[in-house]
């Protein structure tokens, strides 16, 4: 049993180490593409292939954890919440290379506009990433609700992105190129924060034991909860 639990330990450490990876990685593709900042957009891409060789060894403990121990209820949650959340920071980590790519690429030109709400929208989307996995060590089941709040947020702000830079578009054609680079930006840092909502969700699973993946209802409820600071 005390293996066990040094095990459970181990993957939790783990995990922390990849989510700060992640929110690095995150971080600093914004910050490569309000900056200009090729070497902050090169520290992304160079990074990827560690957060993938980290998915895989999270997975294989995990894995062995669940076929050798068998555990059950609560330790049985915590593993299948680890092996899902270490899927959403893959994918978050896979976003930020893809963000720090448009990065680079907008570099070599002026854009289309000034970067005010996407960085906006960054800060968000990186506040529910801390909050979801400060959630997770925990166990903090109102901080995870408060993540699930403010998705809405972001996709406010997203549609509000799309919407200004299709009137660019058509008011012209040349800025086409540099609006579709940006609406990617905007789409990915939404993905980002969807990646966060699922990690807030198995938080809930984790610690309430109840699942509120697509239950409008149980979202409604938690907007009307006190929110974590």
């Amino acid at each position: 049993m005390r293996h066990f639990e040094e095990q459970l330990d181990e993957l939790q450490h783990r995990l922390m180490q990849m989510s700060g990876l992640v929110e690095s990685a995150v971080y600093r593709s914004i910050l490569a593409l309000v900056e200009k900042d090729a070497d902050q957009a090169n520290q992304v891409l160079q990074k990827e292939s560690e957060i993938n060789r980290m998915e895989i060894d999270i997975d294989d403990l995990a894995v062995r954890l669940l076929a050798l121990d068998q555990p059950v209820a609560g330790d049985l949650r915590f593993i299948t919440a680890a092996i899902k959340i270490n899927g959403d920071l893959e994918r978050m980590g896979d976003l930020a290379a893809g963000i720090a790519e448009r990065s680079l690429g907008l570099m070599r030109e002026p854009l289309v506009k000034p970067l005010i709400d996407i960085p906006h929208m960054a800060n968000l989307a990186e506040s529910m990433v801390r909050k979801a996995l400060d959630s997770f060590v925990k166990r903090d089941s109102d901080l995870a609700r408060s993540v699930l709040v403010s998705d809405d947020a972001v996709d406010e702000l997203r549609d509000s992105i799309y919407n200004e830079l299709i009137d660019y578009m058509q008011k012209d054609p040349a800025t086409v190129r540099q609006s579709i680079s940006l609406m990617f930006v905007a789409r990915a840092l939404e993905r980002i924060a969807d990646h966060a909502t699922n990690i807030a969700e198995d938080v809930l699973f984790l610690v309430d034991g109840v699942d509120v993946r697509h239950h409008a209802e149980i979202r409604s409820d938690a907007e009307q909860k006190p929110l974590a600071s």
